[in-house]
């Protein structure tokens, strides 16, 4: 009988280990949470002051993407994305140092307009609030200049615009869509062979918006981009030097609108020469960006993209994974910290306080930080 109870007692303990080793729920994937711009900007992303001839977020010819809460500047009518959604390619990115690694140096860059350097020093100023060394490299040029500078080393992350940027990285050959998840899985996908990796994307977007004066829009009916075509042929298009060579401006215009300009005059991203050219009559339709509060400030009217050119174009900085893999992983939280609570509306406000209030750039970013408890 004492054999007997031992080898019941002994099969029961086998039973609960089979049990504790096969049974448990199975752990579930998360995904952190979640804006051009191209059109002129994205290729990089936001119209304040820009520097002459800088990338719009997508690079100056490519189009912003809407974005869960549509932009309050009047005309622009961006794509239905979702808000502050979690981007779905967190978990292919390069796996963090350990804890207790030492914090590398971070080389942050930026291409050459106000929304760009706002963003960079975002970024720069949460990572020193934590320890990091932070050297900045900003206003460095359009996105031909800064994207190879990430690539080949000489920055380790700068800001982006999704669809832009997907369709600068695949030469137009893979295109984004209205959808921020699905643009994200694209452009991380056409990012990996290069060593680079997107981070979490932004609710806000920067897209590239065509904006006429209230006098022209009333003189020749212009509500949408449509109603261009039939007298575009009269009239003088502004914008980025680079306008002409993106999928998101001229070509885009050309393409999705059948609209041909009179002429095209090469200006800067969304800056005060095109601002100036718009308000004094030396050009009659200007590429202004859509998160830039100069549209509401001088009664601009931004044309309806009613055929929907213009993609998401939400915010994302982009990485080095030889960061990525010497860094903590506090490094991504504290850059998806920031980049979680940029909202069209917010990205319009700080673009107002440096464009229109004419204050600095670093001190906006500080300010914002702050009140927003990412800073002490």
């Amino acid at each position: 009988m004492s054999r007997v109870r031992i080898a019941t007692a002994l099969l029961a303990v086998f039973s609960l280990v089979l049990a504790g080793c096969g049974g448990g729920a199975q752990p579930t994937a998360t995904t952190a949470p979640a804006k051009p711009a191209e059109a002129t900007k994205p290729a990089a992303a936001s119209p304040s002051p820009a520097v002459a001839a800088s990338p719009s977020p997508a690079g100056v010819a490519s189009p912003g993407a809407a974005v869960a809460k549509p932009s309050p500047v009047a005309g622009v009518s961006p794509s239905p994305i979702a808000a502050a959604s979690p981007s779905p390619v967190v978990a292919g990115l390069p796996p963090p140092a350990p804890p207790g690694s030492p914090k590398p140096a971070v080389r942050v860059g930026s291409t050459n307009f106000s929304e760009q350097v706002i963003l960079a020093e975002l970024y720069s100023q949460v990572l020193e609030s934590d320890g990091y060394r932070v050297e900045r490299r900003l206003n460095l040029g359009n996105r031909e200049i800064v994207a190879p500078a990430l690539e080949s080393g000489q920055i380790d992350i700068y800001p982006e615009y999704l669809a832009t940027a997907l369709a600068f990285q695949t030469r137009a050959q893979v295109v984004g869509s209205s959808d921020a998840a699905e643009t994200a899985a694209r452009f991380q996908e056409a990012l990996r062979p290069k060593g680079i990796s997107a981070l979490d994307y932004a609710p806000g977007i920067n897209t590239n918006a065509f904006a006429v004066t209230r006098a022209t829009a009333e003189r020749l009916n212009l509500a949408k981009m449509s109603d261009l075509a039939p007298v575009a042929q009269q009239l003088v298009l502004g914008g980025p030097p680079e306008c002409p060579q993106r999928p998101f401006c001229l070509q885009g215009l050309e393409r999705t609108y059948g609209i041909t300009f009179k002429e095209f005059r090469p200006l800067d991203a969304g800056g005060p020469l095109t601002v100036a050219a718009l308000d004094g009559g030396q050009v009659d339709v200007a590429l202004i960006f859509s998160t830039d509060a100069v549209i509401t400030q001088r009664g601009f009217v931004v044309l309806e993209d009613d055929k929907k050119l213009q993609l998401a174009d939400n915010i994302v900085p982009v990485v080095r994974d030889e960061l990525l893999t010497r860094a903590p992983l506090e490094f991504r939280t504290l850059i998806n910290g920031v980049t979680r609570l940029l909202t069209t509306e917010e990205l319009i406000d700080l673009n107002r306080q440096v464009g229109v209030d004419r204050r600095e750039p670093r001190d906006v970013a500080a300010e914002w930080l702050k009140s927003k408890n990412l800073v002490r």
